[in-house]
């Protein structure tokens, strides 16, 4: 795929993939913030337009290759790594810990204390209320090292919104957290895992990687936690090469396996890593 270098969006210079959409949703971005839109662009917009805006709800799926990497996350990124989106990546012994952040719960500082500890890097994606409320655990994940990642202003469903509104409910959160936290934010996780083609084209036109994940577990329900002991067998069986595990930090007994967790992934072998896309 060809990229062109030095493109300017919304304020960012970034590298972005030659494809119609992207160059389509550019357009769309400059002439919302009053540039002049050329003749060329102004034909791309109306391609972003037409790409596809069925919503689909990603689940990993639970068949496994030989080693162990969930198909669906494969299928996914044959399907979608045009627009740079990936629910897996392509390594062999590397595992990167992901953070859903829609409120806190007493837990997130727990979980950065066994990070800590344990000298692991981790990604936390945040939504607009999560970065206004919690001043103090964002400024320690960026001083401890982690990655911030984009969940949307409003935790919105993406291919519910259009083009305009999918742009301001990404882009209004990653000017904030750069603006309060001097933190520029490249990761973005859609709410829900709900995408479409023409979703997915607007991330990448802005300049975003998506991550979705190989792995998650039901860990989100406060009043229904899942038994740690199963919790545990069932987060460590999963282990794969260029797993992307999601889970979430409302979650006490994701903060008391999480110890645990690393240390047996480390014993299979398997490096704690943050991904570099």
């Amino acid at each position: 795929m060809l990229y062109k270098p030095n493109r300017t969006i919304f304020g960012k210079i970034i590298a972005v993939p030659l494809t119609a959409a992207v160059v389509a949703v550019t357009a769309v971005a400059a002439a919302s913030f009053g540039r002049t839109v050329s003749a060329a662009e102004q034909a791309g917009a109306a391609d972003i337009n037409s790409l596809d805006r069925t919503s689909h709800g990603y689940g990993q799926g639970v068949e496994t290759d030989d080693n162990n990497r969930p198909v669906g996350a494969d299928m996914f990124n044959d399907e979608m790594s045009e627009y740079g989106c990936y629910a897996m990546l392509d390594e062999d012994k590397a595992i990167h810990l992901t953070f859903d952040q829609g409120y806190e719960n007493g837990y997130t500082a727990p979980i950065l204390d066994t990070l800590k500890e344990k000298n692991v890097k981790a990604v936390f994606f945040l939504t607009g209320d999560y970065a206004e409320r919690n001043e103090e655990l964002v400024k320690r994940m960026i001083d401890e090292g982690h990655i911030i990642g984009n969940h949307g202003m409003k935790h919105a469903s993406l291919p519910s919104l259009s083009v305009d509104d999918a742009e301001k409910e990404i882009m209004s959160l990653h000017e904030f957290v750069k603006e309060k936290y001097g933190y520029e934010m490249k990761y973005f996780r859609p709410p829900c895992g709900e995408y479409s083609e023409q979703s997915m084209a607007v991330c990448c036109g802005l300049g975003y990687k998506t991550l979705l994940w190989s792995f998650a577990y039901p860990d989100w329900d406060v009043n229904n936690q899942p038994d740690p002991t199963a919790a545990f067998e069932k987060v460590t069986n999963a282990a794969h090469g260029g797993g992307i595990f999601l889970l979430h930090s409302v979650s006490a007994t994701n903060a008391e396996i999480l110890p645990r967790v690393i240390d047996d992934l480390r014993a299979k072998g398997f490096e704690l890593t943050l991904p570099e896309i």
